[in-house]
C-alpha cells in the first residue's frame, strides 16, 4: 500500500501492516538523519565563525600588545618626565617657602626667640627660668608663647633637618616642655599660699581660661581652716564638709572620699590641649631607627654652646626675703650630658626652688627622662649613619603590650582633648592679717603632693580620724567628672587611660565605675588615686572605607568624598589648600571651612577625632583589600595628574581582581555638578598594562575582557588621555595642585582601605 494510503488507513482507525511500519519507521529515520546533517553543518559553521572570530581577536589583540609594547618606553618616559617635572616644582617651592618663613620670622622683631637659633632659645629659656614671677596670668601668658615656640620646633623637625640640628632641637623642645610643668606647678603654689574666700561658693576656688593651645582649664579648689574647701568649712558661723565640686563653666567636676574631704589638701585640676606625656611612651615602647613621625609630634633637645638651662633656684636668705616681700631671685645650676661616641649634647635639666622649697625630686626625675630620650636619640642618630644615605624610612614596631595587657597601644588608640592633670598637694600655711598686717610662715618645701592612698598612716589635718582596729586606713577612690570637650569629636564611647610616670606609658587600670553620658557629653569614673588621664578612641573607627569618590570642580580644584565606616568626610582642594566639610558639627566647628595644607589639615583632623588616614601599622589593625603598593601609589600619581578633568570612583570588582592589580571607576567630568551613574567606566590596571573593560559596576559577574574599540596602555595616564576631548586636554593642573591631592591619595590609600 502506498504511503498516503497507510496514512489514511491510519486516520481511518485501521491496522497498519507489517510493511507500512517499516516504511514509516525508515522514514523517520531518514528525517532525523536529514535534522541531524543540518544541525552538524550549522555546528561546523559555527565553530569555524567562532574559530575565525578568534584568530581575527587574537591577531587584533596581538597587534594592540606590538603597538603597546612599541610606545611602551616612551609613555614611562612621558609619564616619569611629567612626575620629575612635577616634583622638582614642588621641592623649588617649598625650599622658596621655607626661606620666605625664615625671613619672615626674622623680620618679626616681636620679641620671641628664634628657636632655630642656638642663643637666641637659650637665652630665652636661662631668663624665663630665672624670672621670679609666679602669678597665675603672667605664667599662662608666657606658657602661651612657649607652646607656639613648641609648635615652630615641631615644624623644623618635620622638614627632616641635619642630624646634629635634630638632636638640638629634640632637647630644646623636651626641656620647654619640662619648664612649662615647672612654671605651673610654682604657680599652683602661690595660689595656695594665699587663699580668699569668694562670695557665692563653699569654697575658695581660682578658674583662669587661656585659649589657642595653652591651659585652657585651670581649676583648684583650695581648704584650710578658716575658709571652704575640700575640708571642714566654715559658712556663715556653721561648719559642713565639703566633699567635691562642679565646674560647670570648664565641664570638670571632682568627689573626694571622707579622709581627703576632712584634710588640709589642695585639689588641682589642670587641662591642656596639648599632649607632653604621649611621646614618652612612643620613645619607650617603640625602636626607633629614624625620627620620622609624619605628622607627629617628636621629642627634641637643647642647644650646644650656649649657656644650658640649669636649676633654677634661691638661696635661703632670698627664700627668706621673698616670703616677705613676694619677691625674689633665682640661681641657676647647669647639669651637662654628654652623648654617646663623644658627642657633646648640653641637655638641660630644670628645677626651680622659690621660698626656700626643695625641687630635688623633680630635677632627678627630669634628669633621668633626659638622659633616657637622649640616649635614644644617640641610636636614632647611629641608626642614619650607618644607612648611607637611605633616605627611606626604616618601620617601626608597633607598640605590643607585651609585658602588661592594661598598657595602651598607642598605634591603635588615640589620646584626644589633651591631658587633665589631678593632683592632690598639702596645704601650705595660710597668711594671717593682724593690726594691718599680713603674716605667714615659710617653710622650705615646696609645693608636696599629698599621697593618697596611704597604709598606717594618720592624715592630720582640721579634723582627725581614728584609724580602725587593724590600723590600716582604707582608701576609697577619687570620682572625676569631665565634659567632652568642644573641639574633640568622639565617634565612639570614649575610654579613660591614666598615667603610669614609673613605667613611661598610659593604662587602663585603676580606674573603675566609668559611665558616659552621650547627651550630654559627659564621663564620669573613678580613680584608686590622683593622676593625670586622658580620653582615648579607635584610631581606626572609621576603617575600612564603605566608599570614596575624587571628582574635580573645575581648573585645579576638585573634591575627595570619604564615607568611612562612621561618617562621611568631603574635603575640597583648591590649589595647595584643603578645606574639611561635614555634616557633623559638633567636635569640628573650629576646622570646618578652613584653608589649610594637607599636612594641617591631617594633623587637625585626627586631633579632632576625624581619623581617615593610615600609617604603616595600620594593616596590623584593620582588614584591608591588600594591593601591591608600588602599583598603587603609582595609581594614585597619575589620578592626580588628571584630577582637574576626570573623576575616580570605588568599585566593587577591586576586590576581585587580585594582589597585582587594581579595579576603580572612571570618567571624564569637566562640569562642578555629580557624576551620573551611567558615565561610568571600568578600567582595570596592572604593573605593565592598563586596559577599559566591558564590564559595568553592576554586571552580574567579574570578567577581565577588553572593552571593544579600546586599546592597551603602559600607564593609567595615556590610557585615560586616549579618550580624551579637547576641552579635557586643555586641563593642564598646577604642580601645587597635583601634589595637593597626591598627598591626599596616599594619606588615605582608598584604593586599599575600602
Amino acid at each position: 500500500m502506498p504511503p498516503k494510503d497507510a496514512k489514511s488507513a491510519q486516520k481511518k482507525g485501521g491496522k497498519l501492516s507489517k510493511a507500512e511500519k517499516e516504511q514509516l519507521q525508515k522514514e523517520e529515520d531518514e528525517r532525523r538523519q536529514k535534522e541531524d546533517e543540518e544541525a552538524r553543518l550549522l555546528a561546523e559553521k559555527e565553530e569555524q565563525e567562532r574559530l575565525e572570530r578568534e584568530r581575527k581577536e587574537q591577531e587584533e589583540h596581538q597587534k594592540l600588545e606590538l603597538k603597546d609594547k612599541d610606545r611602551r618606553e616612551d609613555e614611562l618616559n612621558e609619564l616619569r618626565h611629567l612626575v620629575e617635572e612635577n616634583q622638582t616644582a614642588v621641592t623649588k617651592w617649598e625650599t622658596d617657602s621655607r626661606a620666605k618663613a625664615k625671613w619672615d620670622r626674622y623680620m618679626r622683631c616681636d620679641g620671641s626667640p628664634d628657636p632655630s637659633v642656638q642663643q637666641e632659645i637659650n637665652t630665652f629659656i636661662n631668663l624665663w627660668c630665672e624670672d621670679p614671677e609666679v602669678q597665675i596670668k603672667p605664667i599662662l601668658k608666657e606658657c602661651a608663647l612657649a607652646l607656639r615656640l613648641l609648635e615652630e620646633l615641631e615644624g623644623m623637625l618635620r622638614d627632616e633637618p641635619e642630624p646634629a640640628d635634630a638632636l638640638r632641637y629634640q632637647e630644646t623642645l623636651l626641656s620647654i616642655q619640662t619648664l612649662i610643668q615647672s612654671k605651673l606647678d610654682h604657680s599652683t603654689e602661690e595660689i595656695l599660699k594665699v587663699c580668699v574666700f569668694l562670695p557665692g561658693h563653699s569654697g575658695p576656688m581660682l578658674t583662669q581660661t587661656l585659649r589657642r593651645g595653652t591651659c585652657r582649664q585651670w581649676s583648684r579648689m583650695t581648704s584650710s581652716h578658716c575658709v571652704c574647701g575640700p575640708t571642714l568649712t566654715r559658712t556663715q558661723g556653721t561648719s559642713q564638709t565639703f566633699k567635691g565640686f562642679q565646674f560647670e563653666e570648664v565641664g570638670l567636676g571632682f568627689e573626694l572620699p571622707k579622709q581627703l574631704a576632712v584634710s588640709d589638701v589642695a585639689v588641682r585640676i589642670l587641662h591642656t590641649h596639648y599632649d607632653h606625656l604621649s611621646h614618652l611612651a612612643n620613645l619607650k615602647s617603640q625602636n626607633p631607627s629614624r625620627m620620622s613621625l609624619g605628622l607627629g609630634t617628636r621629642e627634641e633637645p637643647l642647644l650646644e654652646g650656649a649657656t644650658p638651662v640649669g636649676e633654677c633656684g634661691e638661696t635661703e636668705g632670698d627664700g627668706d626675703r621673698r616670703g616677705s616681700t613676694q619677691q625674689g631671685g633665682a640661681e641657676e645650676e647647669v647639669q651637662s650630658v654628654r652623648g654617646s661616641e663623644g658627642r657633646k649634647s648640653a641637655v638641660s635639666v630644670i628645677s626651680m626652688k622659690e621660698d626656700g622649697r626643695s625641687g630635688q625630686k623633680q630635677l632627678e626625675d627630669a634628669q633621668q627622662k633626659l638622659e633616657e630620650n637622649g640616649s635614644q636619640i644617640d641610636t636614632m642618630l647611629e641608626g642614619d649613619d650607618s644607612g648611607e644615605g637611605d633616605s627611606t624610612p626604616t618601620p617601626m614596631d608597633p607598640v605590643i603590650d607585651s609585658y602588661e595587657g592594661q598598657v595602651v597601644d598607642l598605634q591603635q588608640y588615640t589620646p584626644l582633648g589633651g591631658v587633665f592633670y589631678c593632683d592632690v598637694f598639702r596645704l601650705p600655711p595660710q597668711s594671717q592679717q593682724l593690726n594691718g598686717w599680713e603674716m605667714r610662715e615659710l617653710l622650705d618645701t615646696g609645693l608636696q603632693p599629698f599621697p593618697y592612698p596611704t597604709e598606717q598612716t594618720q592624715i592630720q589635718g582640721s579634723a582627725s580620724m581614728k584609724l580602725e582596729d587593724s590600723g590600716v586606713l582604707t582608701s576609697p577612690p577619687v570620682g572625676v567628672t569631665v565634659t567632652l570637650p568642644d573641639s574633640v569629636l568622639f565617634l565612639e564611647d570614649p575610654q579613660v587611660a591614666r598615667w603610669d610616670p614609673e613605667g613611661q606609658h598610659w593604662k587602663t587600670d585603676c580606674i573603675s565605675e566609668t559611665s558616659y553620658d552621650q547627651a550630654e557629653r559627659k564621663i564620669s569614673f573613678k580613680m584608686d588615686s590622683f593622676y593625670a588621664f586622658t580620653l582615648l578612641q579607635d584610631s581606626y573607627a572609621n576603617m575600612p572605607f564603605q566608599s570614596w569618590e575624587l571628582r574635580p570642580l573645575g581648573q585645579d580644584s576638585a573634591l575627595l568624598t570619604i564615607t568611612a565606616a562612621l561618617t562621611e568626610v568631603s574635603i575640597t582642594i583648591k590649589g595647595s589648600k584643603c578645606m574639611l566639610q561635614s555634616d557633623q558639627e559638633r567636635g569640628l566647628n573650629h576646622i570646618l571651612g578652613q584653608w589649610m595644607s594637607p599636612s594641617e589639615l591631617q594633623k587637625a583632623m585626627v586631633s579632632a577625632g576625624v581619623n581617615i588616614f593610615v600609617n604603616q601599622y595600620s594593616d596590623k589593625y584593620v582588614s584591608v583589600n591588600a594591593k601591591d603598593p608600588l602599583i598603587e601609589h603609582a595609581v594614585y600619581e597619575q589620578m592626580a595628574l588628571l584630577s582637574s578633568a576626570f573623576a575616580f570612583s570605588w568599585s566593587q570588582w577591586n576586590t576581585q581582581c587580585g594582589h597585582e592589580r587594581l579595579v576603580l571607576q572612571v570618567c571624564e567630568h569637566l562640569d562642578p555638578v555629580p557624576v551620573r551613574d551611567d558615565s561610568w567606566c571600568v578600567y582595570l590596571l596592572g604593573a605593565r598594562r592598563s586596559q577599559r573593560l566591558r564590564i559595568k559596576e553592576h554586571s552580574e559577574a567579574f570578567s577581565p575582557e577588553l572593552d571593544p574599540g579600546s586599546e592597551f596602555h603602559s600607564t593609567f595616564l595615556h590610557m585615560l588621555r586616549d579618550g580624551m576631548s579637547p576641552a579635557g586636554q586643555d586641563r593642564r593642573s598646577h604642580h601645587l595642585f597635583v601634589d595637593a591631592v597626591h598627598r591626599l591619595l596616599r594619606a588615605t590609600r582608598p584604593l586599599t582601605y575600602s
